[in-house]
């Protein structure tokens, strides 16, 4: 009786499982197009594919950064100050909270050696720091021309004296040393390298330039 049952069993398994693959194959012939569609078989990219073509792209990258153009800001650009004058050119230009220090140091000497002059005569002074640095004779920045043993009198062990920041000389002496160093004026005094004031002579063998204010400047 139990080798019937058994075999009874194993019919039914069978005729369901027959069954179920038939329902599923129908099921899928009537499945509906734009699902099939939809699913897309996903190319499997070896690792060796991977490394061989992350150069490629890199290459690509860089060649595209390249070819960009280059974007200029033309909204911050900060174009050149034009002016009549000196005079109207200095009061174009304020004092800054923070000054750097080549700008100190040339606006030092402008303050120290031509304080009270004209304008003109401060620019002179100017130029001659800024040939110098550029000169290959003398320190190549401006605060080693300034500080250079022997060259500047106001210049004591290797200091400056103090000077009132809030002085209208000190903030002339800033505005004429920012303008030497964009070189947006020009003076009589161009390449000079040495000054001496008018009331000595110390018999230099060089070539005159100019005399401006209390000064007379050589080359």
């Amino acid at each position: 009786m139990s080798k019937i049952l058994k075999a009874a069993s194993m019919a039914a398994v069978a005729i369901y499982s027959v069954a179920t693959l038939t329902f599923t194959d129908v099921s899928a012939a009537f499945a509906s197009p734009l699902i099939a569609d939809m699913i897309q078989p996903v190319p499997v990219q070896t690792s060796e594919e991977a490394i061989s073509s992350a150069p490629e792209a890199a290459v690509e990258t860089s060649a595209q950064a390249e070819a960009a153009p280059l974007q200029i800001d033309t909204q911050t650009a900060q174009p050149p100050l034009k002016a009549d004058s000196l005079a109207q050119l200095v009061s174009m230009h304020e004092t800054p909270a923070n000054l750097d220090e080549e700008t100190r140091c040339l606006a030092g000497a402008v303050y120290f050696e031509s304080k009270g002059e004209t304008l003109n005569g401060q620019l002179a002074v100017a130029k001659v720091v800024i040939a110098r640095r550029d000169s290959g004779r003398f320190a190549s920045s401006l605060c080693g021309v300034v500080y250079q043993p022997s060259q500047f009198s106001f210049v004591r062990g290797g200091r400056m004296p103090t000077i009132p920041a809030t002085s209208q000389d000190w903030k002339e002496a800033v505005a004429i040393a920012q303008i030497a160093m964009k070189d947006a004026w020009e003076s009589p005094v161009e390449g000079a390298l040495f000054f001496h004031a008018r009331h000595v002579s110390p018999g230099w063998r060089m070539q005159r330039l100019a005399a401006v204010d209390n000064h007379i400047f050589y080359r």
